[in-house]
């Protein structure tokens, strides 16, 4: 049984509106779909984005982390003459 919300669920738009290279906001990591939509949807369905919206934060700070992260190179192999 879902319980009801007692408060509308706001927007996640912070106003920064450009699209990234997979289509979704830069600002809030939703898709094109998800904010023209967001005002016909139900809580269920804004809280569901809202999951979304952190797995893709996630993933792109994610990304962003081990970009900055030194890259180590592997050890050349011995020639052990075999």
């Amino acid at each position: 049984m879902n319980q009801p919300d007692f408060f509308e669920i706001p927007s996640p738009c912070i106003g920064v509106c450009r699209m990234n290279g997979k289509g979704y906001c830069q600002g809030c990591f939703r898709s094109r779909e998800e904010r023209l939509y967001w005002l016909q949807m139900t809580d269920e369905q804004k809280h569901q984005v809202m999951r979304l919206i952190a797995m893709r934060r996630k993933k792109v700070q994610h990304a962003a982390w081990e970009k900055m992260q030194p890259h180590e190179e592997a050890p050349e192999q011995e020639d052990l003459g075999f």
